[in-house]
């Protein structure tokens, strides 16, 4: 059993002075049955907004020094209500933009009333710096990260990791882009500008009023998608080539985006940035925590068209969540991007100096107090469950032995490549760099990661977050 659990933190949260939106709930709960969608939010009526870029306070030294305050806001999310969310600074999602070769110390100011723990999702930092589940932020305390951006460009993305509360504020809305670029990234002729397009995706569980609905394993309860904190909305695009960079951050979904009409996207990157070669795909497939970077031509489609993104991965052809957003061609314009034949060149895969396997099973979560496995244990902050020399690389084999639910698989502070699933070799999609990797039911994914970067401990888990809360957890040391 963990050493400390979910109702011990909210217990302190409470002497000190602190509530959580919902009160203190169970590890887990049973699903319930599939509520309906919020019946006046209507699909395709408001528009996409962008996410509200944060900018540093000061610039310090060549350091950019950000001021951010963690808190609670509301924000309209159905026409004609507030909804109480959790963010950063104000954003409902917030954006952070960084440059490889360019320091940041971010000073995050907890004005909650739990604690918090500020991970940079597949950024490589001292563990010290990294947010883990137990280094958390008590209520109103403050805590300055330092991020050194050593690593090239990449999507990445900032959420809470507080254990057994992360699943909650991540749902809630505590999670913002982090996206770093360098001059390699940028010299190429990609969409840029207003052509370059961050979507974070999310589903969430409204009530009448307008407000969210929190209960660990509610899978068939959140059917409203939110796209940029709207609701199935729509964006205005030229008949032209547009950049999208996709971020799944639902605790539970997963995501299988398709253009309604059939058309292909060109996808350009994932999660640890660009791929070596574009690539043609008619759906992109993304499980909770990773990313897709996108290129969509609008040219090919008369000014007036209205084109949906859906999500066939749902509970039917008339379930809510199917629908997605919606593009609107309203108007030409110049185009003078293109795609590369070739994006970026990787380095050639190290020698294998070790082997490990792990597996990831799940208690029934229809009985209470289910809890998550890897390795049939679950997370204890006080045992290290792997010991990882320095400078080595490892092939990890990692099975799904959950008969009942998918999961995926997330590594910090290194990427990985991905070599086989189910022993067949990855998708031109899976050629680039990741640090999270869905596997199905029953499914086998092998992957080789470097661990020459940082000393200390880091986490590995299943990135479904509700998982996380249920203990689905690892801890590495390298050393």
């Amino acid at each position: 059993m963990p050493t400390i659990s979910r109702r011990s933190l909210l217990a302190s949260a409470l002497a000190a002075g602190g509530t959580l939106a919902t009160g203190a709930l169970p590890v887990s709960s049973p699903p319930q049955r599939r509520q309906p969608a919020v019946p006046f939010a209507e699909f395709f009526r408001m528009p996409m907004p962008m996410p509200r870029l944060i900018e540093p306070d000061t610039t310090r030294n060549g350091v950019d020094v950000y001021s951010v305050a963690i808190r609670r806001t509301r924000t309209e999310i159905v026409p004609g209500l507030q909804t109480e969310v959790l963010t950063f600074d104000g954003g409902y999602p917030a954006l952070f933009r960084a440059t490889t070769g360019r320091p940041v110390l971010m000073n995050q100011h907890n004005h909650l009333g739990t604690p918090v723990s500020v991970h940079l999702h597949g950024g490589e930092v001292a563990d010290v710096d990294d947010g883990g589940p137990m280094d958390s932020i008590d209520p109103g305390d403050s805590r300055a990260y330092h991020y050194p951006n050593h690593q090239p460009h990449a999507p990445l993305w900032i959420h809470d990791h507080t254990h057994q509360l992360e699943a909650e504020h991540i749902y809630r809305g505590l999670s913002a882009f982090y996206i770093l670029q360098d001059e390699d990234e940028r010299r190429l002729p990609l969409p840029a500008g207003r052509y370059d397009v961050p979507i974070m995706l999310r589903d969430v569980h409204l009530d009448d009023k307008g407000q969210l609905l929190y209960q660990m394993e509610d899978s068939h309860g959140r059917t409203t998608i939110l796209a940029n904190g709207k609701p199935w909305p729509y964006f205005e695009v030229a008949a032209r080539k547009y950049r999208f960079r996709i971020l799944n951050s639902s605790n539970l979904r997963i995501f299988r985006l398709r253009l309604a009409d059939g058309s292909p996207m060109t996808q350009i990157g994932s999660d640890g940035g660009l791929l070596p070669q574009p690539c043609l795909v008619d759906e992109l497939y993304l499980t909770p925590a990773e990313r897709a970077e996108v290129v969509i031509d609008f040219s090919h489609y008369p000014v007036g068209t209205r084109l949906e993104l859906e999500n066939t991965r749902n509970f039917g052809k008339d379930d809510p969540a199917r629908k997605v957003l919606r593009f609107h061609v309203t108007h030409t314009a110049q185009d003078p991007s293109s795609i590369p034949v070739t994006l970026r060149t990787l380095p050639p895969l190290p020698e294998v100096t070790g082997r490990r396997s792990f597996e990831l099973s799940m208690d029934d979560v229809t009985k209470p107090g289910a809890q998550g496995y890897i390795n049939g244990r679950v997370y204890d902050h006080q045992r290290v469950d792997t010991s990882i020399p320095w400078g080595s690389s490892e092939v990890w084999t990692i099975s799904n032995k959950d008969p009942r639910f998918p999961h995926n698989f997330h590594l910090h502070l290194v990427t990985f490549r991905i070599l086989e699933r189910d022993g067949r070799p990855p998708s031109a999609a899976e050629t680039g760099l990741k640090d999270t990797v869905g596997i199905d039911v029953g499914e086998t994914v092998t992957v080789q990661a470097t661990f020459d970067s940082y000393r200390g401990k880091y986490l590995y888990h299943c990135h479904f977050a509700d998982h996380m809360a249920m203990g689905m957890m690892g801890q590495m040391e390298i050393t």
